[in-house]
């Protein structure tokens, strides 16, 4: 039979000199997690600015410090531990750095999004908050680090983008956003007229409190831009808020089509004209149209 009492004495020896230590560096480990996401949100909180945009960079900062942080937190308790457990860590970071250098040259999709994610910030072109478009996907920036990009498209799906992939970057509400109307009407219309009332239409919502906050120029009317098969498109603008594009413009159509209808402009649908074609004689063949019910 085998006599545990010595062990459970050595363990209970090894837990008195280290066992303790290491549950307060544990214990310590998790409060000083803790503090560094409250100062460094308070830190970055105590920055006031008016600006949106300066407010969104500060948030995506914020975001990117606490994350630093957490990595030398934790790395720094590791290595206590580890010594705390008399394991000789000089090796070990020997051994490190030449693991580190093998996993470089293993892992270079990481090493790309950590570095691409390093210029990306520096950039200044994605910040939290912000609606952008990347590596195929659109959507609202939830997360951003060194390694990824999160977003969630308005459907609420969620896509995590290593920033390694991102080549190009499309960011609809930096500084100010914008609406592009293309509005088809009858060839009938006058061109002009329809010009005027969808001036109106803007100038009823610069002066709509729930609206004309978030509206920050009149609507800038480019014209008559082509013939279509059905309609004539007169292209417009209207230059908005950051994010809030879709909403005015949303309110701006649906504002134009009762106008439409108060004035009989005529929004045309698709239809097709069939020409039967004339001989030299001006005549044209005979239509023989049947019916069915």
């Amino acid at each position: 039979m085998i006599n545990i009492e010595p062990i459970l004495q050595t363990l209970g020896e090894w837990f008195k000199l280290h066992g303790i230590r290491i549950l307060f560096i544990l214990i310590g480990t998790m409060i000083i997690l803790r503090l560094s996401r409250v100062l460094t949100k308070r830190i970055f909180t105590s920055i006031q600015f008016k600006d949106e945009e300066q407010i969104k960079r500060r948030d995506t900062l914020k975001s990117v410090f606490h994350f630093i942080f957490k990595v030398i937190i934790i790395t720094i308790a590791s290595i206590i531990i580890l010594s705390e457990l008399n394991i000789n860590i000089g090796p070990i970071l020997a051994g490190a750095g030449i693991l580190g250098l093998a996993i470089g040259f293993g892992a270079q999709s990481l090493v790309k999004d950590i570095i691409s994610g390093f210029f990306i910030l520096l950039a200044d072109q994605i910040r939290i908050g912000d609606v952008v478009e990347v590596a195929g996907k659109s959507g609202f920036v939830e997360g951003l680090n060194l390694r990824m990009v999160t977003l969630r498209d308005l459907a609420g799906n969620v896509h995590y983008i290593p920033n390694g992939e991102i080549g190009v970057v499309t960011n609809m509400t930096k500084g100010f956003s914008r609406y592009l109307f293309e509005i088809g009407v009858a060839y009938r219309e006058n061109v002009d007229e329809v010009i005027e009332i969808m001036r109106a239409v803007d100038e009823d919502m610069r002066k709509d409190p729930d609206f004309k906050d978030d509206i920050l120029e009149p609507l800038e009317v480019l014209g008559l831009d082509k013939f279509g098969d059905s309609a004539l498109i007169i292209k417009a603008r209207t230059t908005t808020k950051p994010i809030k594009q879709w909403r005015i413009g949303r309110e701006f159509k649906r504002r134009l089509k009762i106008k439409f209808d108060e004035n009989n402009i005529e929004i045309p649908f698709p239809h097709l004209t069939l020409y039967m074609g004339k001989d030299k004689n001006d005549q044209s063949p005979p239509l023989n149209i049947q019916i069915e019910k």
